[in-house]
């Protein structure tokens, strides 16, 4: 034995198939009992004299070949070497010494059985790169060995097991034959999707088959199909996918669908039985089988299709990240089991998402925890569409796969820490891991490819300016972080943090600078043709982020980012990116009001003069009332829409209202263009109501055309304000509670004034599992219904200064998670109650028959939120109580908006109301 040996010495094996550890466990050198025979476990301990010549070891023992291999890529990933070391370009961490610690580690099996991701919608990016960088096979693009060897071992420093290899335009049994055979000495189970069955690809039966994909017409072609699949794999390590479906992703196309179904998996248990043997093929240990049940085919189960015991459930989810089912408790004993295909990518109505990561690593959590829980645990597997894009969520879903125990509701904010740890190092691990989880929401609240100029109100409650700022802070934060780096880490950052951030703020800004645009060109604003410049601009900004990505290291990745993502008019991606429109004024045009105007916040109209907003040539706009509980300030915009340069004024006819500026001068090409911003000195200004007058005065440059305050422009009066006030205070007694301001009050509803819970049944916050704050759910998630008499409840005490008349009432929404039905037999609800009111029951998920995603789940999953109204009656002013009760585990509260007919358009909603604790 080499005396060098003795430094440094790992003794790697697996139990029952490496001598050497057989011969330390039968010593007593090292513990295996507590693996010995389970799945995918390992120890590692340091051993005294485990062999001859080595006086001390790291001796690693798994249960089995997967069990070792993750225990020498957890001392990897200790030593500083990051599972996307290839595919993200993430540096090895260099180190003088590396130390084992004299700690025992013994790792269980994993918390689900088979963890794995589904390469899908795979072009043009994925398959783009493919084209590139490896030759075209007889049949097609080249996924072959030389690239899925880089995947196989990708999914194991992951500690994953399972892989469905593209397939759009690939067969992978038949495009390289070394694929199978490589995929089973790196230790992947390998399987097909959920419209592939028996180990044959989509394209194969274009390839080879004969006749249409129909068995009830052509069983006789498709029998042997399917032989030939399972006969191949049979001499590896697989999951066999049962059922069928439609040719290329489809509904089956029969008169009794259900009726062919069962008898297509009676054919194919046939199959397996006489290749594998009939004890064997009903025994999930030895020939593990799933059945998808995706989208139509859900229906068919709920509607009494058979399924065989051994046959495991793969309960889909709708495309969007949200469960759609999971097993019920008479369920719970298959001995297939059950497990969750879900989704971080999709192609399909109502809008394909194929672009970057859009996903919330909350409500991943919060949705797998509930699938776990629910005893959804032989197989997690996720469609990661091109991979390259979704480093961080799949990071997530695998380590919560394979120890979910570590991760609690609280946990990703920790998680992301270590995770930029590992990839970035300690030093910037903190401020990435805040800004990711910034992104986590800004991204997750709409996915970039249903954001379009209309979803962000660039005139109520400051939103699309503060959604835009809010990317912007993001990407000068990420710029930061990536700057600080040493320049041979930068690629890994740009890759997995600084492009999505960057391209993130770019997409909004195009997007929300167009709304903008189109707001100014209607309002005869100079300045509308530099918007649209900028927006020209951000667009080859865009592509120019592209190229950077598709250039990095030499064109190592080039064509990732070939996903277009601006242009979208319906379900299907562009082909060809396209800005949306935008509008042009005449700049040597003057106009009809003369060469100013004035606009204010929450209003489309501009004074003086007309619009289809504002008619009959009137000088005056209203603003919305000011009162102590509101926001505090609203803005007034004054500009250019002439031809000449002009001076402005602005005066109050109140002392306690303060402007931010008063005067200036506007200049024709619109560069200064002012926003005012108004507030109220409330401790100046007399109790009640009342009005405020301001007026706006202008004179030409040109001395000859001086415009008087009683004529502005060639025929219009000069523009004025009315700002209305309301001066009132809630009593001292009220505590704990919010308080109406503009005519409605916003909750955020884990800001409850208090919660009665019982023994068994309780809410906890999930913290960002919302598109503006976080979540409220009942827990334990496998908790029984609930009612409003024993179950746990919500209360918020409420303020409100709007009178009523007989009749009035008050509209209520409550906004939760897109959630959806898990159990047909316990559908989502939930009760209100304003005041002493009747309670209300509200199912916000209604499913519909055959599979059908529920009633207006579209809409629901683009705006990442159920929003539901109930109408009370309003009793006038005074203090009131909302109640609520989560009557199912799987309700996750959001936000409440009480409207007593204030509420302005907007995506997110009027923020948070005046709290007094």
């Amino acid at each position: 034995m080499p005396s060098e040996w003795n430094s440094g010495t790992i003794i790697a094996g697996t139990i029952g198939y490496s001598s050497i550890i057989d011969q330390l466990a039968k010593e007593g050198k090292i513990d295996v009992s507590v693996i010995n025979g389970t799945w995918e476990a390992y120890t590692s301990t340091i051993a005294s004299d485990p062999m001859p010549g080595v006086t001390q070891a790291l001796v690693v023992a798994g249960s089995d070949r997967r069990g070792t291999i993750y225990g020498l890529y957890s001392i990897s990933e200790q030593i500083g070497v990051s599972p996307w070391y290839w595919f993200a370009d993430s540096l090895p961490q260099k180190h003088d010494a590396i130390y084992a610690s004299d700690v025992t580690v013994v790792q269980t099996s994993p918390s689900v059985k088979y963890r794995g991701f589904f390469l899908n919608d795979e072009a043009p990016a994925l398959t783009g790169y493919i084209d590139a960088k490896y030759s075209r096979g007889e049949y097609g693009p080249g996924y072959g060995a030389d690239f899925y060897h880089s995947v196989f071992e990708l999914l194991l420093r992951l500690r994953a097991n399972y892989l469905w290899p593209a397939q759009w335009d690939s067969m992978f049994n038949v495009d390289d034959p070394r694929n199978q055979a490589l995929a089973d000495e790196y230790g992947i189970v390998m399987g097909t999707s959920h419209t592939e069955p028996m180990m044959r690809a989509t394209k194969e039966w274009g390839v080879f088959g004969h006749g249409p994909w129909q068995w009830n017409t052509n069983n006789e072609s498709i029998y042997p199909f399917f032989v030939e699949g399972a006969e191949r794999s049979k001499p590896y390590e697989g999951i066999i996918t049962m059922g069928m479906r439609g040719y290329g992703d489809t509904a089956l196309t029969a008169d009794n669908e259900i009726a062919v179904l069962e008898n297509v998996v009676a054919a194919q248990t046939e199959i397996l039985a006489r290749i594998w043997g009939n004890d064997s093929v009903q025994n999930p240990d030895i020939v593990p089988q799933v059945w998808c049940l995706y989208n139509e085919v859900q229906g068919y189960y709920e509607d009494g299709m058979t399924v065989p015991d051994w046959i495991t459930l793969l309960w889909a989810d709708d495309n969007w990240g949200n469960n759609r089912r999971l097993p019920l408790q008479n369920e719970t004993g298959r001995s297939g089991g059950a497990g969750v295909y879900y989704h971080f990518d999709s192609v399909g109505a109502p809008r394909a998402y194929k672009w970057i990561n859009t996903i919330q690593l909350q409500k991943t959590w919060e949705q797998m925890h509930l699938a776990y829980e629910r005893q959804a645990r032989r197989i997690w597997i996720v469609n990661v569409g091109d991979l390259k894009p979704l480093e961080l969520p799949i990071s997530h879903f695998f380590d919560l796969a394979y120890n979910i125990s570590l991760w609690d509701k609280n946990s990703v904010p920790k998680w992301l820490e270590l995770w930029a740890a590992r990839e970035f190092g300690q030093d910037v691990a903190q401020s990435t891991a805040q800004l990711m989880t910034n992104y986590s929401m800004a991204a997750g609240r709409r996915k970039y490819e249903v954001v379009d100029p209309s979803i962000y109100s660039v005139l109520n409650y400051n939103e699309a300016e503060s959604v835009l700022q809010q990317w912007k802070e993001m990407q000068t934060s990420a710029k930061a972080i990536m700057d600080s780096l040493p320049v041979e880490a930068q690629a890994s950052f740009f890759e997995m943090i600084y492009h999505p951030v960057a391209a993130g703020y770019v997409f909004h800004d195009i997007m929300i600078s167009t709304a903008k645009n189109r707001l100014y060109a209607q309002q005869g604003r100079t300045v509308a043709n530099s918007v649209a410049k900028h927006v020209q601009n951000q667009f080859l900004e865009d592509r120019k982020l592209t190229e950077q990505y598709n250039g990095q290291l030499n064109g190592k990745w080039n064509h990732m980012m070939d996903q277009p993502h601006i242009g979208y008019e319906y379900w299907q991606q562009p082909m060809r990116q396209a800005l949306p429109a935008l509008q042009y004024i005449m700049p040597s045009e003057r106009s009809l009001v003369g060469d100013m105007a004035v606009s204010i916040q929450g209003s489309n109209a501009s004074v003086p003069g007309d619009d289809k907003w504002h008619t009959l040539s009137s000088n005056t706009l209203t603003m919305s009332p000011f009162d102590p509980y509101g926001v505090g300030y609203q803005w007034i915009d004054v500009y250019s829409v002439g031809t000449n340069d002009v001076d402005w004024n602005i005066t109050s006819n109140a002392s306690f209202v303060h402007i931010s500026t008063t005067s200036g001068r506007l200049t024709r090409d619109g560069a200064a263009d002012s926003r005012l911003w108004v507030t109220f000195d409330w401790d100046a200004c007399p109790e009640g109501s009342g009005f405020v007058l301001l007026k706006i005065s202008s004179a030409q440059n040109n001395a000859s055309q001086y415009l008087s305050q009683t004529q502005h422009g060639t025929q219009y009066p000069m523009p004025q304000l009315l700002l209305p006030f309301t001066h009132t205070r809630v009593p001292e007694s009220f505590q704990n509670g919010f308080v109406e301001s503009s005519g409605y009050i916003s909750i955020e509803l884990e800001h409850y004034s208090e919660t009665t819970n019982n023994s068994d049944v309780h809410y906890e916050i999930l913290p960002g599992v919302s598109r503006t704050l976080s979540g409220i759910t009942l827990f334990p998630v496998t908790a029984d219904s609930q009612t409003t008499g024993t179950g746990p409840q919500l209360s918020y005490k409420l303020f409100t200064f709007s009178n009523s008349t007989p009749g009035s009432v008050v509209n209520i929404t409550i906004v939760t998670t897109s959630s959806l039905n898990i159990d047909p037999a316990r559908p989502l609800r939930y009760a209100i109650q304003l005041d002493e009111q009747d309670v209300k029951t509200v199912q916000h998920v209604v499913d519909q028959p055959k599979g059908a995603k529920p009633v207006g789940w579209a809409q629901a999953v683009v705006d990442h939120a159920w929003k539901s109204t109930t109408k009370f009656s309003y009793s006038g002013a005074g203090e009131h109580s909302l109640k609520l009760w989560a009557l199912e585990p799987g309700v996750v509260f959001n936000t409440a908006w009480i409207d007593l007919g204030g509420i302005q358009p907007s995506y997110l909603g009027p923020p948070e109301s005046y709290r007094i604790a």
